[in-house]
């Protein structure tokens, strides 16, 4: 009987939930620990793959890299081309380090060999390479340049030529059909290498997923039965705790008592507020109305506001501060009566355009609150409209009064808020209105 007016605590729950993950989390260890050398193993395996397929990559780019440099080199006369080139050739190293990657690779012999044929044809390239650049450096006049230039030797035809037949004799020797069947050749290996490479690749990958499979067929019967527990605590967490909380929430909002269902500790919670929502109701029917209001107007007064903001909720209200613009001007031009039912109509029409559980305050003369409550910090846009309506309302003179207008500072409060910070940010907010010319709204930006 206790079990059944208390309900389930949430301290067991928490307690069970934290047991089954703690055994959840043993077995996933367990079947992990299985699983790492197979994984691993695979890891391996493509980690080596992409690495071979890399360095086979890498060896064509540096062939490439040296075939661009090269054509630079003859088509402008630039020796920033040349000395890129045996920076790359003899520094940055990347086709040997290629061929010293493609050496360590586990039963990649094949595709070693065929690496090392377009390593061949590369440096072979590099002698017509060589040729092509001693013309230039002869036709440039250089003095300054590599050794393997130096030991090169001009045919006495092409020793013969004018500067600009050399030029155009080396760009020819590294643009001609005989340069690019070498460069071919290169690509030929290359692809060769790498077509060794992936079937190399398969077939490791097969025999290492077949092991693999296997021990996923495990793991996937496990997480099964893991899968149902969760749905289970799930359902549990929220029929007792989360179902709760929202239905409380959606009584709050519609200012309604809270049922007491749920968790032993969510139903406590309840009984409290539901207790203190009732002393709140009982205050507000017994407040004395003249105690409360606006003896003109029929808004709430100061003492009103007071109260009111004692039980709300901040962090789901909005606080509108409002003046009305130029007020002391109606007074001394049409006298206080006109300036009372200007206050009349403009109450009258704050409440005709805002909810009916929302609170208009006069807080004394033209200054006036509104409390929106349960509005979250989206609804700006819709102030935005009334406060636009509100406006165009009092600037209506078929009621035989004159036109007016509002200055509206506005603020959402949030956790942190107090009822005085609150304030002093409309209050901000409102001035900012007025200093950029009244008739109009500032949210507070906190």
């Amino acid at each position: 009987m206790k079990e059944q007016k208390d309900g389930i605590s949430l301290r067991a729950i928490y307690i069970a939930l934290v047991i089954g993950a703690a055994l959840m989390a043993g077995v996933m260890i367990f079947l992990t620990y299985h699983l790492s050398i197979s994984s691993v193993h695979l890891a391996e395996i493509s980690e080596q793959q992409i690495e071979l397929r890399k360095a086979a990559r890498e060896l064509m780019d540096a062939s490439d890299y040296l075939t661009e440099k090269v054509q630079r080199f003859t088509i402008h006369g630039d020796r920033k081309f040349m000395d890129d080139y045996f920076t790359e050739a003899f520094k940055n190293n990347r086709r040997e380090e290629a061929i010293a990657t493609m050496s360590k690779g586990e039963g990649a012999n094949e595709a070693l060999k065929d690496l090392k044929q377009a390593m061949d044809a590369s440096v072979k390239l590099m002698d017509r390479e060589y040729y092509a650049m001693r013309l230039v450096v002869d036709a440039k006049g250089y003095t300054d340049y590599p050794e393997q230039i130096k030991a090169v030797t001009l045919s006495a035809a092409d020793q013969a030529l004018s500067a600009d037949d050399k030029m155009s004799r080396a760009v020819e020797m590294v643009h001609d059909d005989a340069y690019y069947q070498q460069k071919d050749t290169i690509r030929a290996n290359m692809r060769a290498s790498l077509d060794e490479l992936e079937k190399l690749n398969g077939q490791k990958d097969a025999t290492a997923l077949a092991a693999l499979q296997d021990e996923m067929n495990v793991v996937r019967i496990i997480i099964l039965i893991q899968t149902l527990v969760i749905f289970f605590m799930v359902w549990l967490t929220s029929r007792l705790g989360i179902h709760p909380i929202l239905n409380a929430v959606e009584k709050i909002k519609t200012d309604k008592p809270i049922p007491e269902i749920g968790a032993n500790e969510f139903r406590y919670l309840a009984r409290t507020y539901n207790k203190m929502y009732e002393v709140y109701k009982n205050s507000l029917e017994h407040l004395n109305f003249k105690a409360s209001h606006d003896e003109l107007t029929g808004a709430y007064n100061r003492a009103g506001y007071d109260l009111l903001v004692s039980s709300l909720d901040l962090s789901s209200s909005y606080l509108i501060l409002i003046d009305i613009d130029d007020f002391k001007t109606i007074n001394d031009t049409y006298g206080h009566d006109v300036g009372d039912k200007v206050l009349i109509k403009l109450v009258q029409t704050l409440k005709n355009n805002f909810r009916s559980d929302d609170y208009v305050c006069r807080m004394g003369g033209d200054e006036f609150v509104i409390l929106a409550v349960h509005a979250t910090a989206m609804q700006q846009h819709l102030l935005e409209t009334k406060i636009d309506q509100i406006n165009r309302e009092l600037a209506d003179t078929s009621d035989g009064l004159p036109a007016t207008s509002i200055s509206a500072g506005i603020v959402h409060g949030d956790a942190a808020s107090t009822v005085d910070s609150v304030m002093h940010d409309a209050d901000e907010a409102l001035y900012e209105t007025k200093r950029h010319g009244k008739h109009g709204y500032t949210f507070h930006n906190a």
